[in-house]
């Protein structure tokens, strides 16, 4: 697989899925562009990625039109075109219908459903010239529900809807869209919920448990599928849930 002379735009790339996609499509000779929050972060992870040219890192929140509109701007005045989006930024939120806040959903439909929704509006234009491709990265939990998991369940099937319709809208403007749907995957996101690290040891075990493989991803295998749905060789595969998930979908218990 080879993505010399592609420009790969990735949301949240300083850590987890998202840094694991930054550095393997480095790898594979494309020029990266990585967005996320924390600069420590993603100036350390754009270190981490080695191929022919080293990643433009640039400081953005996805929340903030003006952020992505800065985004897409100098991307473009860089590079001159784009042909892939992956958006991949995101967090999760625990809670029930008893306990989430109007605010907690409100936060999950921002991150995880309209900061795509403006970057990938943003970046059509450009996408439509290239005939490149979107792929974003979901959840299991945007096509099995989680009790409380609420605004995360719903933020993350809002997604999974978003591909399949924009993929039919651009489908005769040759652009392709994709989503990756990860099960637990070993990262720091259930940590970032404010999961301890008793709690967190306590699922990842039973985690074993509830997936067909019995074991959790790592975010390599993510970026491997993201990678795989970006490539010229995947030119007929659009509208497409991939469930990354080592049959955690097709398991009975929660």
């Amino acid at each position: 697989m080879d993505f010399t002379g592609k420009v790969v735009l990735i949301t949240g790339a300083s850590s987890g899925i998202g840094a694991a996609t930054a550095k393997h499509f480095t790898k594979l000779g494309a020029q990266v562009v990585m967005t996320g929050r924390n600069a420590d972060s993603l100036k350390k992870c754009g270190a981490e990625c080695v191929g022919k040219q080293k990643p433009l890192l640039l400081l953005a929140d996805v929340t903030k039109q003006e952020d992505n509109a800065r985004v897409i701007e100098e991307t473009i005045g860089k590079f001159d075109k784009l042909d892939v989006l992956v958006n991949n930024a995101g967090r999760g939120v625990f809670g029930s219908i008893e306990t989430t806040s109007l605010d907690q959903l409100d936060d999950m439909l921002n991150i995880n459903l309209k900061g795509a929704y403006h970057l990938t509006m943003l970046a059509v234009p450009h996408l439509i010239k290239s005939k490149g491709n979107i792929v974003n990265v979901s959840s299991i939990t945007g096509l099995k529900p989680f009790p409380n998991s609420l605004a995360y369940c719903i933020s993350k099937a809002a997604l999974d809807q978003f591909t399949k319709v924009i993929a039919l809208e651009l489908a005769p403007k040759k652009v392709r869209v994709n989503s990756v749907n990860p099960a637990v995957i070993a990262t720091d996101f259930q940590n970032r919920e404010g999961m301890s690290p008793t709690r967190y040891a306590a699922f990842v075990k039973h985690s074993e448990t509830t997936h067909a493989l019995g074991r959790i991803g790592q975010p390599r295998e993510v970026a491997e599928a993201i990678a795989f749905l970006a490539a010229d060789s995947a030119s007929f595969i659009t509208g497409t849930i991939l469930a990354v998930d080592g049959g955690r979908t097709i398991m009975g218990p929660i």
